[in-house]
């Protein structure tokens, strides 16, 4: 049993450093594709057509991948606040809750990422975007769209982490230091 927790607690921390990678590149291609669209426009008069998708496609990775480095975190909003003082029970039943709300809410997301209605593949969310491509990259826009269910997948995972025991060890590791313990 503690191989299986320790397993998913290390997928889960590995999924969220490699998030931390994702996300600092597609906010290095955002800021960078605006800069660059700031200085054509105001500069030269003429910004490149291309630069506003790319910001645009870049803050969807960024966003959503940021979202799993969030709810791994516990920086995600959530229904109860714990001060760590309460009971045992009430702790497990609060978690219970954050839990089924997450899966709830994500599994349905996920579900339609592969079957569109009636349960046909070929109306998936995925599908469609598979056969359609970016107005002015020339790239097809389910590179964009698979973000959606990396982003469920990861935070799935982060959930069975928590019932794993990760709650405490992540919520410890990111706090910031007191004003009288912190270097000076």
């Amino acid at each position: 049993m503690n191989t299986i927790r320790k397993t998913a607690l290390n997928i889960s921390h590995g999924l969220d450093r490699m998030a931390g990678f994702i996300a600092i590149i597609a906010l290095t291609v955002l800021v960078g594709a605006v800069l660059l669209q700031v200085v054509a426009r105001y500069l030269f008069a003429s910004p490149p057509s291309w630069t506003e998708e790319l910001a645009r496609y870049a803050m969807i990775w960024a966003g959503l991948i940021g979202a799993t480095m969030s709810f791994k975190r516990r920086f995600d909003p959530a229904l109860f606040a714990s001060d760590g003082s309460s009971n045992k029970m009430m702790a497990v039943l609060t978690g219970t809750i954050q839990s089924a709300v997450v899966i709830i809410y994500l599994t349905p997301i996920l579900w339609f990422c592969f079957f569109g209605p009636g349960n046909n593949p070929a109306r998936g969310f995925l599908l469609r975007h598979s056969r359609t491509m970016t107005d002015t990259l020339g790239f097809s826009t389910i590179w964009v769209a698979i973000a959606a269910p990396i982003m469920i997948v990861i935070i799935l995972i982060h959930v069975l982490a928590r019932w794993a025991g990760d709650g405490n060890e992540t919520a410890r590791s990111v706090t910031p230091a007191s004003p009288a313990s912190a270097d000076t």
